[in-house]
C-alpha cells in the first residue's frame, strides 16, 4: 500500500486493497511532523473508524501548537498516554464509587453466605442467617458499608436486649458484622474498616454452671436407657470420657483402641487431635457393639450416615426427672453438654489438678478450665497445711553448731 498526500500539509493516507468505506476503499490516515529535532510519523486510524483528512489536520495542528506554547502533549503517543491515564483514573474512581455503594445485605446474601456454606458447619450458617434476618438486615441490610457506623451497631444491640435475649446473642451478631466486613476487605470489595472496632463488645458468660451429682447421673442414664439404648451409649461416653456430642459422632472404629483403652478424637473444636481414655464401663459397652469397618462411625445415624444432633429423647428424659423445673438461667439447665461438664467437675472434686483436666477436656487455655477451680475448696487449705508440716519438720531437726557459729559474748561497759 502506497502513501498518498492530502491537501492538508503533513497529513497523508493509504488505501486498503479490499475493504471499502462507502463506495471508496477504506483509508488509513497518518500525520508527519517535527518534534524535539526528530522527524515523527504516527498513525491515527481508518476512515471506517471516523477519521478524515480534516480531523487528522486538527490533531496535527494541536501538536504543533503544543511545541510552540509548551503546553499539553507534544506527541501523539504522549496524548494517548494522557488519555489512557485519564480513562484508568475514571475507571478506578468508578470502581471505588461502586464499592462504596455496596450494601451490607448485598455482601452477606450475595457472596459471604456462599463462602460460609463452604467453610462453616451447617448449624453455624443457619444461626448467622437467623441473626441477619431478624437483627442485622432490618437495621443495616440496605446501608452501604461505608455508611455503617457504631450508631447502627448500638441500635442492633439495643434491639436484641429489648427482646430479652442474652448479651451473648448481641456479641454473636456483632461478630457476624465484623466477619462480613473482613470478608469484603479480603476480597477487595471495600476499603472500609469494620465499625465493630469502635463498639465495646457486650460482656458475656455463657459457661455452664450446673453439673450432676452421681445419684442424678445414675437416674438420668437409667431413664435414657429406657427410651433409647443408642442414646444411653452416647451419653455414657460423654459422661465418662468428657466428649462433646460432635466428637462422639465423629468417632470411627479406627479411633477405638481396646488394648490401650483410648479414643482418638480428630478434628475437634479447637482443631487439635487429642486422646480420651475409656473407663471400664465404656470399654465394655463398646466391646459389646457390632463393629463396622475402620472408617465406619461407631454411633451411626439412620442409613449408616454420620449423626448431626442428639436425639430429643435426652431432653424428654431430663424433663421427666424434673432437673430443669423452675430454672430460668440457661447456664443452670441440664442439657447434653452438661455430661461433659459433669465429667470435669467430678475430676476436680476428686483432687485432679487443673492442668490434667485441661488436657482431658481439650481446652485451648487453662483459663477455660479454671471455672472448675471452686469445686476443690480444700486444695489451697491442703497446700498451706503441707507447708506448715514442712516448716514443723524442719524446726524439729537437731542443729549442729560449728566453731564459727558459736555465739559471741556481748561487750559490757
Amino acid at each position: 500500500m502506497q502513501w498518498t498526500k492530502t491537501s492538508f500539509p503533513g497529513v497523508r493516507y493509504r488505501e486498503h486493497p479490499e475493504r471499502k468505506h462507502g463506495i471508496k476503499p477504506d483509508r488509513y490516515f497518518a500525520i508527519r511532523y517535527q518534534a524535539d529535532g526528530k522527524r515523527r510519523e504516527e498513525g491515527l486510524g481508518w476512515g471506517s473508524e471516523g477519521w478524515t483528512a480534516q480531523k487528522a489536520a486538527v490533531v496535527l495542528a494541536g501538536l504543533k501548537k503544543a511545541h510552540v506554547t509548551g503546553e499539553g502533549p507534544k506527541t501523539l503517543q504522549a496524548k494517548r498516554d494522557i488519555e489512557k491515564a485519564r480513562e484508568e483514573a475514571e475507571a478506578r474512581e468508578k470502581a471505588v464509587q461502586e464499592a462504596e455503594a455496596v450494601t451490607f445485605g448485598f455482601i452477606f446474601e450475595g457472596v459471604y453466605l456462599e463462602h460460609a456454606r463452604q467453610n462453616k458447619k451447617p448449624n453455624t450458617v443457619q444461626t448467622e442467617q437467623g441473626l441477619f434476618r431478624k437483627w442485622l438486615g432490618p437495621v443495616i441490610g440496605d446501608v452501604p458499608l461505608k455508611d455503617i457506623s457504631p450508631f447502627h451497631l448500638e441500635r442492633i444491640r439495643k434491639n436484641i436486649a429489648a427482646a430479652g435475649l442474652s448479651a451473648r446473642s448481641a456479641h454473636y451478631a456483632l461478630c457476624v458484622v465484623r466477619q462480613v466486613f473482613n470478608f469484603a476487605r479480603d476480597h477487595d470489595m471495600t476499603d472500609c474498616v469494620s465499625p465493630t472496632c469502635k463498639v465495646k463488645a457486650p460482656k458475656t458468660d455463657n459457661r455452664r454452671l450446673r453439673f450432676l451429682t452421681h445419684e442424678e447421673a445414675d437416674k438420668l442414664l437409667e431413664h435414657v436407657a429406657k427410651r433409647s439404648h443408642e442414646l444411653h451409649a452416647i451419653s455414657l461416653v460423654s459422661l465418662h470420657c468428657g466428649l462433646r456430642a460432635g466428637e462422639i459422632f465423629n468417632l470411627t472404629w479406627s479411633d477405638v483402641d481396646f488394648d490401650r483403652e483410648t479414643l482418638t478424637l480428630r478434628d475437634t473444636k479447637n482443631g487439635r487431635t487429642r486422646i480420651a481414655y475409656m473407663t471400664g464401663q465404656v470399654r465394655g459397652m463398646l466391646a459389646a457393639r457390632v463393629k463396622g469397618g475402620p472408617g465406619d462411625p461407631v454411633f451411626p445415624g439412620r442409613g449408616g450416615v454420620r449423626r448431626s444432633y442428639v436425639s430429643n429423647a435426652f431432653e424428654r428424659a431430663v424433663k421427666d426427672l424434673g432437673f430443669n423445673e423452675g430454672i430460668t438461667d440457661s447456664r443452670q439447665k441440664v442439657v447434653f453438654h452438661s455430661l461433659r461438664h459433669t465429667f470435669a467437675s467430678w475430676l476436680v472434686e476428686q483432687g485432679t489438678d487443673l492442668y490434667s483436666v485441661k488436657e482431658l477436656m481439650g481446652h485451648r487455655t487453662l483459663s477455660m478450665t479454671e471455672r472448675y477451680s471452686h469445686l476443690s475448696p480444700d486444695s489451697l487449705r491442703r497446700a498451706v497445711k503441707g507447708l506448715e508440716a514442712g516448716i514443723a519438720a524442719k524446726s524439729e531437726e537437731p542443729q549442729v553448731l560449728t566453731m564459727g557459729d558459736a555465739p559471741k559474748r556481748r561487750k559490757t561497759s
